[in-house]
C-alpha cells in the first residue's frame, strides 16, 4: 500500500510514499478519499480536474488535500484514480485528472468526515522514494 495510518489520538495521521513527487501526491489524494469512504467500491465513470498552486511543497500539499476534501464532501464526487503532474516555475503548480463517480453513501460506505488538512506535523522528504506525512482534522 502506498499509504498507511499512523497512531494519533483524535485525527487521521497519514504517511504516504511514492517513487516520484507526482505519485506521492496522487497517493495522498487516494488516502483522503479512502479515509472518507470505501475507495474499493468506487467506479471510474467520469473525470474531474483540479488545479492548485503554492509557493512551496507544503503549501501545495495543503491546498491539494483541501481540494480533495471539497471535491468529495462538498461536491459529492469520489475519486479512485489520480493522475497528478507537478511543475515548478516561480511557484509550484499541480494539475490533476481524477477518475471516479458521484458519491453514493450506501454504495461507497461512508466512514468519516474530514474537516480540513493541517500543517501540524506536516513533513515532506523529497528524495527517492518521496515520503510525506500529514494530519487530517476529523
Amino acid at each position: 500500500m502506498a499509504y498507511r495510518y499512523l497512531d494519533h489520538m483524535t485525527d487521521a495521521f497519514i504517511e504516504v510514499i511514492g517513487d516520484t513527487t507526482d505519485e506521492a501526491f496522487a497517493n495522498a489524494g487516494i488516502s483522503v478519499v479512502d479515509t472518507i469512504v470505501d475507495i474499493n467500491a468506487v467506479e471510474n465513470k467520469e473525470d474531474r480536474k483540479i488545479e492548485v498552486s503554492a509557493d512551496d511543497l507544503k503549501g501545495l500539499l495543503y491546498s491539494w488535500l483541501e481540494e480533495i476534501i471539497i471535491l468529495t464532501i462538498t461536491d459529492g464526487f469520489v475519486g479512485k484514480i489520480f493522475n497528478v503532474k507537478i511543475m515548478k516555475n516561480e511557484k509550484y503548480h499541480l494539475l490533476a485528472k481524477i477518475s471516479g463517480e458521484e458519491i453514493n453513501f450506501e454504495k461507497h460506505h461512508f466512514k468519516m468526515e474530514i474537516k480540513a488538512p493541517t500543517y501540524h506535523l506536516m513533513e515532506i522528504k523529497d528524495e527517492k522514494p518521496v515520503l510525506m506525512r500529514f494530519i487530517l482534522d476529523l
